[in-house]
């Protein structure tokens, strides 16, 4: 595998090379600084994936905001370095992602729940099992299949050789019927 080389420019030419859009500043911007930005960006948003998303929005509003950059205020990365501490800050403060960190996964947390109280499903010891055997045997072969076995509703279909359709309405058929023993 061969690696590219890396580019690098003078102060100067980097600046003059984003206000003129050329495609080797945004090359040489993430080469020489994609490093540094990620890390103060890292510093303020700590889950990765969201950290290198905003790297790479940081990146495009350097480019797109190139021509509000001024020399006489301060050096380039200063510059860039405050858009990517801008834009983290930002994040951070979004309503999006402050929801997004009081959301957790369901799938970790009912598995975390289940251990931590030591639960675990047994349809035998609900009485699940025992209802099935009572409803019709076509009804309770597609529900033993699919909810027992771990069939989908296409393989349930192809294995007793009858439409897909038939067996989603002999499983809601049967959901049906164990429905009124619970009510």
């Amino acid at each position: 595998m061969a690696t590219s080389k890396k580019i690098s420019l003078s102060e100067e030419e980097l600046v003059s090379a984003l206000k003129r859009q050329d495609t080797i500043a945004i090359k040489a911007l993430y080469d020489m600084y994609s490093g540094a930005l990620l890390g103060v960006i890292s510093r303020i948003i700590q889950q990765t994936e969201v950290a290198e998303d905003l790297l790479q929005e940081t990146f495009v509003k350097i480019w797109n905001s190139s021509a509000n950059y001024d020399a006489s205020k301060g050096r380039l990365f200063t510059w860039m370095m405050n858009v990517a501490r801008n834009l983290s800050i930002d994040k951070l403060r979004s309503k999006d992602f402050k929801n997004a960190n009081k959301n957790q996964d369901i799938e970790n947390n009912v598995d975390f729940i289940d251990q931590q109280k030591k639960v675990s499903f047994n349809a035998d010891t609900l009485g699940v099992k025992e209802l099935v055997t009572k409803l019709k045997p076509d009804l309770k072969e597609v529900l033993d299949m699919v909810y027992f076995k771990g069939y989908t509703h296409v393989e349930a279909a192809e294995q007793l050789n009858i439409p897909l359709g038939t067996v989603k309405t002999r499983v809601r058929m049967a959901i049906i019927e164990l429905r009124k023993n619970f009510n």
